[in-house]
């Protein structure tokens, strides 16, 4: 048996190639948008993409199954037997085994993150008839974590999976052999946990002794307690609302792709005016010094996917700002992977090209915490706190404002108008976002605090919880 690991720091993400080195047959689970990744390591292994499938309904991107069936010699699709699927597939019910070569595979149906889950119980047979090698586990079990219970639906709904999510640990997980490895979809960086660590795998002994949600399994209430502990969980990005009803029906594949045009200043001018939106994808100390009028900051980096989800609208004509030309193709696959459409262009020469053309400039201040404290001390700002609620719970300044940034878009009149914004996360990336949202769609004097609430502990001004 071989097998391959790949690992998308951008979406916390990561999908599996498991082949079969005698028959050159392979199965990828749970592939991204960008498919081409698990073609060219099959290509290297001499091996064919015979079977692709998805663990479940994902939330947080675009799976790349469809685009894997409409290319040349496509793969069988598989999918859960226990799921409303619109595309074409062979369904899998739980206790189904399959063999190709010397690689056996068995489905577990492992409902709780969502119904219709599966996990793929793999064998190699050449090491073993009857033990299995690894766990595929998708969201049934994560490194440290569980993944979320409360993506589809109210209290009630939540209760009823994460009830559904103690039976398969109690019936079907902690059954499994201490020794298994367990490689789960979703890792470091995904929002689909609360504390998902850091390293790519695990097993079900280290589970049982290390992971807390996990060891509370035994005593269901209790167990359910925890998953409805929504203060823990990250807010929920808003573009997830549409990634499962895509990903169920069928994403619709990618075909040929064009590269965007590198774009003079008047022609970027003539854009926004029409009513593009500009994308600058510099990192907040380049963007606070000078942007675009209008232009929303998300800096390119292993946020970017969540950030530019979380504050694009999804039919929004999109024109990029890059830091570098080479950046340009790293950008459109973070957008595509999550659903949106090939950008309309890109701002050639910068934002030395656009300076240079005589044309209007923004700044958004950048300011230290000892600025905020003094400011916060005469009531001249007010502040925004963006974070995420476990890091608002662990401890924030007085009276600041708390907003989660995945819901600021539905909550901009919530923030007050009466004096300037200061607008702080815990380093100054997340603020950056969000304060050039809020100058754009508000138009509101903002600052974006430097350092955030990192900084500002380690200056030593006081929080509360």
């Amino acid at each position: 048996m071989w097998f391959q690991q790949f690992a998308l720091t951008s979406l916390g993400h990561a999908s599996y190639l498991v082949g079969d080195e005698k028959t050159g047959q392979a199965l990828v689970f749970d592939p991204r948008r960008d498919v081409e990744v698990y073609r060219q390591a099959a290509r290297e292994q001499g091996l064919h993409l015979s079977y692709a499938c998805d663990s479940h309904g994902h939330n947080d991107y675009l799976s790349g199954v469809a685009e894997l069936a409409a290319g040349a010699h496509p793969p069988q699709v598989w999918g859960s037997a226990a799921g409303d699927l619109g595309y074409a597939h062979r369904p899998l019910a739980h206790g189904e085994q399959f063999e190709f070569g010397n690689v056996g595979i068995e489905v577990l149906h492992t409902p709780g993150h969502t119904p219709e889950h599966i996990s793929l119980l793999v064998y190699d047979r050449a090491a073993s008839a009857d033990i299995p090698a690894l766990l595929l586990s998708g969201g049934a079990l994560l490194v440290g974590d569980l993944a979320r219970p409360d993506l589809l639906g109210g209290p009630e709904q939540t209760r009823r999976h994460a009830e559904q999510f103690c039976d398969t640990i109690q019936t079907t997980l902690l059954a499994l052999p201490d020794h298994l490895q367990v490689f789960p979809t979703h890792v470091a960086g995904s929002l689909c946990g609360g504390n998902i660590g850091s390293r790519l795998s695990t097993t079900i002994g280290y589970e049982k002794h290390t992971n807390p949600i996990l060891a509370e399994a035994a005593a269901t209430d209790e167990f359910v307690r925890q998953c409805l502990r929504l203060d823990n969980l990250p807010a929920v990005p808003p573009y997830w609302q549409r990634m499962r009803d895509q990903n169920l029906a069928g994403v619709d594949p990618l075909g040929v792709l064009t590269e965007p045009p590198a774009l003079r200043p008047d022609d970027v001018e003539a854009a926004t005016d029409r009513g593009a939106l500009v994308l600058d994808t510099r990192q907040a100390e380049a963007f606070g010094g000078g942007h675009l009028p209008g232009a929303v900051n998300v800096g390119l980096g292993s946020s970017f996917t969540t950030w530019a989800g979380t504050v694009l609208p999804v039919d929004a004509e999109i024109l990029l700002v890059l830091d570098r030309p080479a950046d340009l193709w790293e950008v459109i696959w973070q957008l595509l992977r999550i659903g949106y459409p090939m950008p309309a262009g890109w701002l050639a020469g910068g934002m030395t090209a656009w300076r240079t053309s005589a044309r209007p400039i923004d700044r958004t201040p950048q300011i230290t915490v000892d600025e905020l404290a003094r400011r916060l001390d005469e009531d001249a700002v007010t502040l925004l706190d963006v974070r995420q609620p476990a890091e608002w719970t662990a401890g924030h300044a007085e009276g600041a404002t708390f907003i989660t940034g995945a819901e600021l878009p539905e909550r901009l009149d919530d923030v007050p108008a009466d004096k300037p914004v200061a607008v702080t996360c815990s380093s100054g990336y997340r603020s950056s976002v969000a304060a050039s949202l809020l100058a754009r769609e508000r138009d509101l004097p903002v600052l974006n605090v430097a350092g955030g609430m990192t900084a500002w502990q380690h200056a030593g001004y006081p929080t509360t919880t």
